[in-house]
C-alpha cells in the first residue's frame, strides 16, 4: 500500500469513528492570533504545546524559515486576511534554533534539483527570465536578524492597522523554549 493509500485508508477509519468531533471549532482563532513559523516537522506539535494552544487558538502560516520576504507577496497577504476577515488582532513570527533555512547555499539546491531531473535549459529560462534563483532560495544567517527582519515587513505594512502588535521569537526546536526578539507592544504604530 502506497502513502497515498495508507492515508485514504486511515481517514475513512477517522471519519467513520467520527473522531474529527474532538477538534471541532470555528475559522475564527480563539486567541485571535495569527503565527508564521516554520515548516519544520519538530515545530507541528512542539510549537502549539509550548504556547499553550489548542485546535482552534490561532492561525498558524508555515514556510520554510518563517521568512517573509515580500511585503505583498502570499505570506503578508494571509495575514492580513487573518487580520481583517478573520479577526485576528496579533501577529506572531516565530522562527527556530537550528533551522535547514540557516546557511542554505543556492547554488547546492540548484545542484539537487539538476540532479532530480530538472534540466539545465530550464534554469536557465529562469535566469533569462529575470528570475534570481540564487536570491530566492538563499536562506539566512542568523534566525534573530531573519525573525527581526521578517516582523519588520510585517510591522511596517501599509494596510496592516497601527494598533496590532508584531511579535518576534525564536523557539528551541528541542525543548519548545521561547526567545524573545521582538515585543510588538513595544512598537505599536500611532
Amino acid at each position: 500500500m502506497n502513502k497515498l493509500e495508507q492515508i485514504l485508508e486511515y481517514n475513512n477509519n477517522f471519519v467513520e469513528k467520527k473522531e474529527y468531533e474532538q477538534y471541532l471549532t470555528t475559522k475564527f482563532p480563539d486567541r485571535k492570533m495569527v503565527i508564521v513559523t516554520c515548516m519544520d516537522t519538530r515545530l507541528t506539535e512542539l510549537l502549539p504545546k509550548a504556547m499553550n494552544l489548542k485546535n482552534g487558538d490561532s492561525k498558524i502560516i508555515k514556510n520554510a524559515g518563517a521568512i517573509i520576504t515580500q511585503p505583498f507577496g502570499n505570506l503578508m497577504r494571509s495575514v492580513l486576511v487573518a487580520v481583517y476577515e478573520l479577526k485576528a488582532d496579533e501577529v506572531f513570527v516565530i522562527g527556530h534554533h537550528d533551522c535547514g533555512m540557516t546557511g542554505l547555499d543556492p547554488e547546492v539546491v540548484v545542484g539537487h534539483m539538476l540532479e532530480r531531473g530538472i534540466s539545465e535549459d530550464t534554469i536557465e529560462t529562469l535566469r533569462n527570465s529575470g528570475l534570481n534563483l540564487m536570491r530566492w532560495l538563499t536562506g539566512f544567517d542568523n534566525v534573530k536578524e531573519s525573525v527581526e527582519k521578517s516582523v519588520g515587513i510585517v510591522r511596517n505594512h501599509p494596510l496592516l492597522p497601527a494598533n496590532v502588535p508584531v511579535h518576534g521569537l525564536a523557539i528551541n526546536p528541542e525543548t519548545g523554549e521561547l526567545d524573545l526578539i521582538v515585543d510588538g507592544y513595544k512598537s505599536l504604530k500611532g
